[in-house]
């Protein structure tokens, strides 16, 4: 199994003629998260192959129109193709009553619930395939980066062995998978005597920062991500502007990815001035090799867990209708 990175836009502020503005989405096992909806990100779905009405959760990151005006015509779109499983909306405190603008701007009725959800430091979401938690940003406005954590293996349960031990087939076996020790007959029996832990795996770890300046508070929270996804608006030479305006340079990312041992960097949301991320790549390379600068319609496959800390990502970029 694995995880499907696809970005749907890599640009900040304004669009370009080759770059939509700043989106992703994260699918896996059925389960297709949408973080920021900008404007043209519905054509960018249906161009990327990831179906809206399968979107169960959208995480807005700010209020900034660069990434939130597509939210009143995706809404209306959903409606109009009649969907009726819920959707839920994170985003800053206020997030409900901007929900209830965006559909008075489209003027349409939903034909499903719009649950809206303001976003708070630590978990925000937890399923049973992943959990999703919120960290601060350091930008103009009340801002929010994401890490999505999957689900690891703890080992392999043995039947057999249990068998052995006449420990009968229902709760007991779920608490010793559980890391639980039981007590069966008089007899205090461990985790390990039924459990194969030489296949355990650790879930992979994504995090999603978009419009920030370096903070230790955000970049403290990022020890164990294997994916780091961050934005890239300028490059070294516009540091100052960086700093006025609350973005990040490509070497600051580099920085992050080196100081927090993440696996891979990828770089998106560059400033219109540039006409591709390279340049930022090679700054941030040199900073941090592992870089990938996104394009717009980029997938990246990622294993939704890891046997070991060595163990690489391997990307695969997939086939676009670039022109």
């Amino acid at each position: 199994m694995s995880v499907e990175l696809t970005f749907l836009g890599t640009s900040c502020s304004t669009p370009t003629p080759e770059r939509n503005l700043s989106s992703m989405a994260l699918t896996f096992r059925g389960n297709t998260l949408l973080f920021d909806t900008p404007e043209g990100v519905q054509q960018q779905m249906m161009r990327g192959g990831v179906s809206y009405l399968k979107v169960e959760h959208v995480f807005i990151s700010h209020f900034h129109g660069d990434h939130t005006l597509g939210l009143p015509g995706l809404l209306a779109t959903m409606s109009i193709h009649e969907r009726k499983n819920a959707l839920h909306v994170y985003g800053p405190r206020g997030i409900g009553e901007k929900v209830q603008q965006a559909v008075a701007l489209a003027q349409f009725m939903p034909t499903f619930e719009i649950v809206t959800h303001e976003l708070k430091e630590g978990r925000v979401h937890e399923h049973e395939e992943y959990a999703v938690e919120a960290v601060k940003l350091n930008h103009s406005c009340v801002c929010w980066g994401f890490i999505i954590q999957l689900p690891g293996k703890e080992g392999t349960f043995q039947r057999a062995k249990a068998l052995k031990l006449k420990i009968p087939e229902g709760p007991l076996w779920g608490k010793l998978q559980r890391g639980e020790t039981i007590t069966h007959n008089g007899k205090k029996i461990s985790p390990e005597e039924v459990m194969d832990y030489s296949e355990s795996k650790r879930g992979a770890r994504v995090a999603y920062i978009m419009d920030t300046f370096p903070h230790a508070h955000y970049i403290e929270a990022l020890h164990g991500v294997d994916v780091l996804i961050h934005e890239s608006s300028f490059m070294e030479s516009e540091k100052e502007r960086a700093i006025e305006v609350k973005h990040s340079t490509a070497k600051m990312a580099g920085e992050i990815a080196k100081k927090m041992g993440v696996k891979q960097l990828i770089l998106t949301h560059f400033s219109p001035r540039y006409a591709n991320g390279k340049e930022m790549a090679n700054e941030a390379k040199k900073v941090f090799q592992n870089t990938l600068a996104a394009h717009d319609l980029l997938k990246i496959e990622l294993p939704e867990r890891y046997a070991s800390e060595k163990e690489k990502i391997k990307t695969k970029k997939a086939k676009t209708n670039k022109k």
